[in-house]
This record gives structure tokens, C-alpha cells and sequence, in this order.
């Protein structure tokens, strides 16, 4: 004699349910994830403070302010490409704003 639940996952089965289930490494995935994407946005903020700070001290010819600024772009480029890849991956879902 079947037990109680077996009998509920074979009545769930047969009457079309699925679910939306996710694995669970998936959503420690998509957690991981967004924590990189908010790391990295803290790291081209401080980029961008570290040139504004190096512009405003240094009178000299020094080129940190410039290096702070090509460091801020490479990491808006890469921080671009991962939000990209976490869409493509289905790790982050943009929402439709006005629509």
C-alpha cells in the first residue's frame, strides 16, 4: 500500500504540476552574484572619490588622478559585463519600469 506521500506526489504529477523549483546551489549562485555586482560598484565609487581626492591635493604633474580615472572606467566596463552575463544567465532579472 502506497504511503500518503507518494500518493500526493503522484496525484501532483499527473494533474500537470511542475513547480518552480530551483536547485539550491542556484540561489546561492544568484546571491554570490549580486553581492560581486554590489562589491564592485563600491569598488568604482571609490575610484571615482580616489581621483576627485587626487585632482584636488596634488598640484604637480602627477598622473594618480588620471590612473584613478582609468581604473574607474575598466571597472564600469567590467561591471557592465557582469550584470550582462547575470541577465543572459538568468542570475539577475531586470524589471520593467514603466511598462
Amino acid at each position: 500500500m502506497p504511503d500518503a506521500a507518494s500518493h500526493s506526489r503522484s496525484n501532483l504529477a499527473t494533474h500537470g504540476y511542475t513547480g518552480n523549483v530551483e536547485p539550491a546551489w542556484d540561489s546561492h549562485v544568484e546571491t554570490i552574484y549580486k553581492v560581486a555586482l554590489v562589491i564592485m560598484f563600491l569598488v568604482v565609487i571609490f575610484n571615482l572619490g580616489q581621483a576627485l581626492y587626487f585632482m584636488m591635493t596634488e598640484k604637480d604633474e602627477s598622473k594618480r588622478t588620471v590612473w584613478a580615472l582609468t581604473r574607474r572606467i575598466s571597472f564600469s566596463l567590467l561591471l557592465i559585463a557582469m550584470v550582462i552575463i547575470g541577465i543572459r544567465m538568468g542570475w539577475i532579472h531586470p524589471h520593467g519600469v514603466g511598462q
